[in-house]
């Protein structure tokens, strides 16, 4: 597999490209020659014109593109509207075929079977890619319907767009199918030798409270927590429901989880009545974050899955990246994070209105997202492996201001998000979300013991020798239980259930509970507190049954807390 990459200026720069390309053909053996034509400008005739000299060069060769709101030519942001990528395949068992298609709400049906249809004619498919005007539908029928290929094959693509993103004008074309306003262009790929990998690196991060889907139809998003969706942009970002609500808001899209894995998802407008046009269905009932760009979590990203594609061994590198991200780091450092890939192999692509990546079984449509692509003819070891270097220095600029930014809310968020499950006192979980963490674990179906604690005779401390001595003695006891539960699983949490009660959930059976009941009893007896000495607990302990609501789980273990009081305190009992 080789690749030529080149900015089109004028004619005769592309008939030299040809040239170089069409000789370097004629001394070698190859099967087939695919150009893609990315373009900024949606100019038709300009479009046409290159595609003319294309095909008059070489009449062999396939070609298909679309309408971009950016370039990437080696690993880093073209200045140029129009972006020319050459691939020539050498080996003769790699198969390829093309097609493109009108595509709406209502055609999308048809189009999606029909390549169905060519995958299960055409077993030596391996993947497929595809070039798509997206703004105007949900492509929430087209994802669903391309997920029921066969689990084995590859989808990746984006969506067509323009330079100007409020712009909603977007073309595909192909050497057989012509320059289309509303359309598709797929590329089925495939063959004994050809090795394919795909990822995707994200790097935004949820912000702020999570947000309850309350009334959605199809793509339309209505409401948020029973209020019209637009609010959310409106009380957090200021961002106004204006003709610039949809430049503002991109690079402020919604995190939630969709088929198993965290997608972003941004809206394309805010209507007058507050609801929001998004690319696909976000259902009734879901739970959405707004989230935000952080330089660090996106070069970090890069570095993870920018291995993976390494240790592949590609011979090219595809990225779809979303125009979100072009606007959120600029011009001037948007190649941070698509360089990096052109030390492993010539890598190319285009900013997109929307991404597209199959991950296990569901084709997801993506936003804000960047989709990686490695391709290859042959085996890795026949290539040698190469180094992902990624830019250490310091950001400048915007970029600057928007991590010391990052790094600012993460922190505040985590304070706030601290302040609301701990207990101020203890530190320790409070009882909402101890609480919430015993009915999770009980809902899982997992082992789960509790141990609810009471410190014996407490009243009298404070009544004798004052309530910093009693303070004293909860932090002491909530030290002990912190220390004491550190080896008992990951799930395993302590928390203040009131006053001087605590509730520690163990993802243990009953008789590791009760061991473990056993030795915080001894451990509190030790402590030797300034004025209170040595003091007791008294501990109830119980396990969850098959048939356990969370209400009868909780009375059982106060049941067993109760009995432990009335019984002479100091000691353990278990029901």
């Amino acid at each position: 597999m080789r690749q030529f990459q080149f900015d089109y200026y004028n004619d005769f720069s592309l008939k030299t490209e040809l040239t170089k390309i069409r000789l370097w053909c004629d001394s070698s053996v190859y099967s087939h020659i695919v150009f893609q034509i990315y373009s900024e400008q949606v100019d038709r005739e300009k479009i046409s014109h290159v595609c003319s000299i294309i095909e008059s060069a070489m009449p062999q060769a396939e070609y298909f593109g679309c309408s971009t709101n950016g370039n990437i030519i080696g690993g880093e942001f073209s200045e140029n509207d129009i972006t020319i990528i050459c691939t020539v395949f050498e080996y003769p068992s790699t198969k390829m075929l093309f097609r493109q298609y009108e595509l709406s709400d209502q055609t999308a049906d048809s189009v999606t079977g029909d390549i169905l249809h060519l995958i299960d004619e055409n077993p030596w498919v391996k993947a497929v890619e595809l070039v798509t005007t997206i703004r105007g539908m949900s492509m929430t029928g087209f994802c669903e319907n391309l997920s029921n290929s066969r689990a084995d094959i590859q989808i990746f693509g984006g969506g067509a767009f323009a330079s100007d993103i409020n712009n909603e004008e977007a073309c595909v074309f192909s050497k057989n199918g012509g320059i289309s306003s509303g359309g598709v262009v797929f590329w089925l790929l495939g063959g004994e030798d050809l090795a394919i990998d795909s990822t995707y690196v994200t790097g935004w991060k949820p912000l702020g409270k999570m947000l309850h889907v309350t009334r959605s139809e199809g793509s339309r998003l209505y409401e948020l927590d029973g209020a019209p969706a637009y609010d959310v942009y409106y009380k957090y970002l200021n961002i106004k429901n204006d003709a610039h609500f949809f430049n503002h808001s991109l690079e402020f899209p919604f995190f939630y989880k969709c088929h198993g894995i965290s997608i972003l998802r941004a809206p394309t407008a805010s209507l007058d009545d507050g609801s929001l046009i998004m690319t696909s269905d976000i259902e009734s009932d879901e739970y959405a974050q707004l989230a935000y760009g952080d330089p660090g979590t996106i070069l970090e990203s890069v570095r993870e899955e920018g291995t993976r594609i390494r240790d592949f061994r590609p011979e090219i590198v595809q990225i779809f990246s979303c125009a979100a991200r072009r606007s959120f780091w600029g011009n001037n450092e948007i190649s941070k994070e698509s360089k990096p890939f052109c030390g492993i192999a010539p890598t190319s692509g285009f900013y997109t209105s929307g991404e597209f990546l199959r991950t296990g079984k569901y084709l997801n449509q993506h936003n804000v997202t960047m989709v990686l692509v490695g391709m290859r003819e042959g085996l890795a070891d026949d290539i040698p492996k190469k180094t992902l270097e990624i830019d250490e220095s310091e950001f400048t600029g915007k970029m600057a201001l928007i991590n010391r930014l990052a790094n600012y809310i993460n922190a505040a968020f985590r304070e706030l998000e601290e302040s609301a499950i701990l207990d101020g006192l203890t530190k320790l979980y409070n009882r909402a979300e101890i609480q919430r963490r015993i009915n999770e674990r009980l809902l899982s179906g997992e082992k789960l013991s509790l141990i609810m604690i009471d410190i014996d005779n407490f009243k009298s401390v404070n009544d004798t020798y004052g309530h910093n001595e009693g303070d004293n003695v909860i932090i002491g006891l909530a030290k002990m239980l912190k220390d004491g539960i550190s080896s008992r699983g990951n799930y395993a949490s302590a928390g203040r259930w009131g006053g001087e009660e605590f509730m520690v959930l163990l993802p243990n059976d009953i008789n590791s509970a009760i061991v473990a009941a056993g030795e915080m009893c001894s451990a509190f007896r030790e402590i030797n507190f300034p004025l209170a000495g040595h003091r007791t607990i008294s501990v109830g302990v119980t396990e969850a049954k098959a048939d356990d609501t969370l209400d009868k789980l909780l009375i059982r273990v106060d049941s067993a807390l109760y009995d432990a009081k009335h019984n002479g305190k100091n000691r353990v009992v278990v029901v």
